[in-house]
């Protein structure tokens, strides 16, 4: 039952991350918002998601998990529903903004009650590949869902749908979770601001660059902030008694390069669920549910990785099974980048989409694991916060940028469907190299690891005779 309510509420939180991509050309028509503007629809809950993470993830130690969690449903059932009511685009923003807000308090708590819920072993690992699955498939699921409601009813019902669902998660919550040990401390504002400004000002930067160029004061000024506030942030940091983000986590080269990789994986990943809709949409003629079902080869294929998974990391171990994941991932990204005006969903987009699948099936779970593994119990939140917020700043990131790539190939768009075609196409190979960095950090930051490892092995086995010699002369 503890996991049900985990899964559940991440499932929930995740689905509103891409619940509204199928409804967003309806809802550019409705609002009057353009292509460019529209990915603010994503990127205000996307970044007040990421962006106050760590610092939920800090009240859920001073505070409460159990409690924080409850909070945090309070809340994103509210915001829900007023996203739903939404009749202008800047209330929309502003109550997409508060989703994410709530998202924020509520998701470190999750993960944080998993990891305390289950202990290390075959448990904590079946537990884990289902919270992988539903973090790494709950997107494409929103996608269809969404879809669903938006040629059926309206997209406004994906937000109404939260409120029972978060009600029920109220009633439950008391019955059945307990209250974790709470810490005594105080809060680092100044880490919290410091990182959501920075993290805000270069998505804005980069999204502005789309419309005003490079070369626009507001374009470099806004990057320029983004800059100086995130070396702010490690400043500040550094410097706290109690951090939001203790600087210790990434003394782990593996964990380090478990976030990094996890933040360049989603920003390429993530990124594709914003521009193939719009493909699908714009220059194939599908509606909204129908380009939602069109993720299906890649949501059905991630799903079922889940039941091979326990199997290939006992076999093969978790970093060759992260690395043959990415390359799989590059693999189906690029040849899905081939896309043009005249090609057809089947097999075009079909097989890439199933290829793609696999690969983001493979690296989910060991990227969960890599970020939570050896962290000492009072960093447990803080450890699962870095893991939602690579995910989360990685996506919202690497959407800002590849806007960029697809509004430089679509001035004219509107009027040239294959126009439309050349800039999406564009923007999945950028989402290629995204993966790319991605297996490169990987490869960099593990494979020093791994030859010291083979090397003490080596070493112990040659000293293995002198130490017989050492202890018994007369043989």
């Amino acid at each position: 039952m503890i996991l049900t309510i985990i899964v559940a509420c991440q499932l929930m939180i995740i689905l509103d991350s891409s619940i509204m991509v199928t409804a967003l050309p309806e809802i550019g028509r409705t609002l009057h918002l353009t292509t460019t503007n529209l990915t603010w629809v994503q990127n205000a809950y996307i970044l007040a998601f990421g962006g106050l993470l760590l610092l939920g993830a800090r009240a859920g130690d001073i505070l409460g998990r159990r409690r924080m969690f409850s909070i945090g449903i309070a809340l994103f059932t509210v915001a829900s529903m007023l996203v739903g009511l939404a009749q202008s685009s800047e209330f929309l923003l502003i109550t997409r903004a508060l989703q994410g807000v709530a998202a924020a308090f509520t998701t470190p708590s999750t993960l944080a009650l998993l990891t305390v819920s289950f202990p290390e072993g075959p448990d904590r690992a079946k537990a884990l590949a289902l919270y992988s699955a539903v973090v790494g498939a709950g997107g494409s699921v929103g996608l269809i869902l969404g879809g669903l409601l938006t040629d059926l009813v309206s997209w406004r019902l994906g937000m109404f749908i939260n409120v029972p669902i978060g009600i029920l998660l109220l009633i439950v919550v008391p019955r059945y979770l307990k209250e974790t040990d709470r810490s005594t401390g105080r809060f680092d504002l100044g880490g919290a601001i410091t990182s959501v400004v920075g993290m805000t000002s270069l998505v804005f930067g980069f999204v502005r660059a789309a419309d005003a160029g490079w070369n626009d004061a507001g374009t470099l000024g806004s990057l320029a902030l983004g800059i100086v506030m995130l070396a702010a942030f490690i400043a500040v940091e550094s410097r706290a008694k109690q951090p939001i983000t203790p600087l210790r986590l990434f003394s782990d080269r593996r964990r380090t390069a478990a976030y990094l990789g996890r933040f360049l994986f989603v920003g390429g990943n993530f990124s594709l669920f914003f521009f193939i809709p719009q493909f699908l949409q714009n220059v194939l003629g599908f509606g909204s549910f129908a380009a939602g079902l069109a993720f299906l080869p890649f949501t059905g294929v991630m799903f079922g990785m889940l039941y091979a998974m326990p199997r290939l990391l006992a076999r093969f171990g978790g970093f060759k099974v992260l690395v043959a994941g990415i390359v799989i991932a590059i693999a189906g990204t690029a040849w899905l980048s081939r896309i043009s005006a005249d090609v057809h969903y089947f097999p075009d987009m079909f097989f890439p989409l199933i290829v793609m699948g696999i690969g983001a099936g493979l690296v989910f779970q060991p990227f969960t694991a890599l970020g939570i593994t050896g962290v000492e119990p009072r960093d447990a939140g803080a450890a699962s916060g870095l893991v939602n917020a690579a995910h989360q700043t990685g996506g919202s990131m690497g959407l800002a940028i590849l806007i960029t790539v697809f509004d430089a190939f679509s001035r004219h768009a509107e009027a040239s469907k294959a126009e439309l075609a050349h800039a999406v196409s564009a923007s999945i190979l950028g989402s290629a190299a995204f993966l790319t960095g991605s297996l490169a950090v990987i490869l960099i930051w593990f494979l020093p690891t791994a030859r010291k490892k083979r090397a003490s092995a080596r070493d112990a086995v040659n000293e293995a005779p002198k130490a017989r010699e050492t202890v018994n002369p007369a043989t």
